[in-house]
């Protein structure tokens, strides 16, 4: 009797459990009354696939690492290259200026006070094409009223000296053979001579002196002279250079860098140039030595005045690991860092030592280890993650 009671409660108990548990977790409560209420706005930064929930936005983690999704590295155009240690030439930086080149360039200055004129083809301007020897401008010489009174009254004087030599040799010339001949020479030369001084004092007194181009080349520089615009004695009118033919000045503070130099590369903002050692002089200029190099880039996009800075390769060596320029980037307060690419979405800012190689590649002493890819093409778009 008692075996039966208990079955009954135990059968009761579980009814009872299930019913509580239906009623705990069934999906079909009323909920018409919360039909006002919205639902909160929520942003995308996640998408759901076979593996759960992924990020799908570039983000920096707490340690200061990014992740970024594979579809964003795409878009990024992120390259990255393996890191490779090697034995590399030293180099040194040196500050550098684009110069005309001194074979293939030149300058027109004034001979005396004067006033300037235009040339057959018109005040030349910078950028005229001139071949060697064009006549560019005149100048006409300017003096004083007692000046210029003292010229014409030589000139007359002349005219009535090569008057009287003129009909001297006439007369010697109906003579002949009555008059020794050396007589007759010396009239003719001394008359020839008289026509010489007029022409040249008539010349200082009217003509103008032409202005012709010492080069081939451009006008680089014609100092905003117009037609009529008066000059000093030894002013400089023009400049001359061959647009091809550029060099670049530099100065080494070593001594003994013209015996170790390799080779040269430049970099003139972000257009790197080719450079062919000329020569080293021998006399210091702000305790240093001046360098020339000769730009064999063809068409380089410079300017004569343009600040480049050499990179020099010497015979010295070091050890490092081979990179493009393009893989350094600014972070922070300006630190000079390299991207790793530590796993597959994600990427780790490296602070390196590095030295110029040449125009295009660097030489990271310290910083990054073999092995390791760093990130070389839109490194920069990695430091704007935020």
């Amino acid at each position: 009797m008692m075996r039966a009671i208990n079955w009954h409660r135990l059968v009761a108990a579980l009814a009872l459990t299930m019913l509580t548990g239906a009623a705990l977790a069934h999906g079909d409560e009323d909920h018409s009354q919360d039909a006002g209420k919205k639902a909160p706005a929520t942003v995308p930064t996640t998408e759901t696939g076979t593996t759960g929930s992924v990020p799908v936005a570039p983000q920096r983690l707490a340690d200061g690492s990014l992740f970024i999704p594979k579809p964003v590295q795409r878009q990024l155009g992120l390259r990255t290259q393996v890191a490779r240690s090697a034995d590399l030439v030293a180099t040194v930086e040196l500050n550098g200026q684009v110069i005309a080149d001194p074979q293939t360039s030149g300058r027109v200055q004034a001979m005396f006070a004067g006033s300037v004129l235009p040339g057959p083809k018109g005040m030349p301007t910078a950028g005229s094409k001139l071949a060697k020897g064009e006549v560019m401008a005149y100048l006409r010489p300017i003096s004083g009223a007692m000046e210029r009174g003292n010229q014409q009254a030589n000139l007359a004087e002349l005219e009535a000296q090569l008057a009287i030599a003129a009909r001297k040799v006439q007369r010697f010339e109906q003579l002949e053979g009555a008059v020794p001949q050396k007589e007759i020479e010396s009239a003719r030369i001394e008359h020839a001579a008289l026509q010489r001084r007029r022409a040249y004092v008539r010349a200082s007194i009217n003509s103008a002196e032409p202005l012709v181009a010492p080069v081939a080349g451009i006008v680089s520089a014609s100092h905003h002279l117009l037609a009529g615009q008066m000059v000093d004695a030894k002013e400089l009118l023009f400049e001359i250079v061959d647009p091809s033919r550029l060099a670049v000045t530099a100065l080494g503070y070593d001594v003994g860098i013209a015996k170790t130099l390799v080779s040269a590369t430049a970099l003139a903002e972000q257009t790197p140039l080719e450079l062919e050692f000329v020569g080293a002089g021998q006399q210091l200029r702000e305790q240093a030595l001046p360098l020339l190099f000769r730009i064999t880039t063809r068409n380089a996009a410079v300017a004569v005045g343009q600040q480049v800075k050499v990179i020099a390769q010497t015979a010295q060596g070091i050890k490092g690991v081979t990179m493009p320029r393009t893989a350094l980037t600014k972070i922070g307060a300006g630190e000079t860092v390299v991207w790793v690419h530590t796993e597959a979405e994600r990427f780790v800012a490296r602070r390196i030592r590095y030295q110029s190689l040449d125009a295009a590649h660097i030489a990271i002493l310290d910083g990054v280890h073999d092995g390791e890819r760093v990130v070389t093409a839109s490194a920069g778009l990695l430091a704007q993650v935020r």
